[in-house]
């Protein structure tokens, strides 16, 4: 029984997690590229940019400074792969999603929906 609610309750943070991620980068690149890039294309970069900011963060995100910069670079550069334009380009989107997100977060949190965790974007 325990198992299945922390199962459930994982499931639901990872759900809600990967939908705030991809409004949030849907936003940021609609802002960005002022293009329509698809929600779908926002959902993959969403989760491989969890994914990717996981990996990182368990290798090298212990170490002081760096780990945390590599984390982030690689987060922005799994953007900049989904995404046509430069670094800085990904580096917007990044920053605008991750502006968006921290919004959702802070007015459903007041809500008391959810509290502010979120992994499709890091926070």
């Amino acid at each position: 029984m325990i198992l299945q609610a922390a199962v459930t309750g994982s499931l639901t943070v990872l759900l809600v997690s990967l939908i705030i991620g991809t409004i949030a980068i849907y936003a940021g690149a609609r802002l960005i590229i002022d293009a329509d890039t698809g929600i779908a294309r926002a959902a993959v970069t969403a989760l491989l940019g969890a994914l990717a900011w996981a990996l990182v963060s368990f290798f090298v995100g212990w170490i002081p400074f760096l780990g945390p910069l590599l984390t982030l670079v690689a987060w922005v550069g799994v953007i900049n792969w989904q995404y046509p334009g430069s670094w800085t380009t990904a580096a917007g989107i990044g920053l605008i999603a991750w502006l968006v997100s921290v919004a959702v977060l802070v007015g459903l949190s007041s809500l008391g929906i959810i509290g502010v965790e979120a992994l499709g974007v890091p926070t």
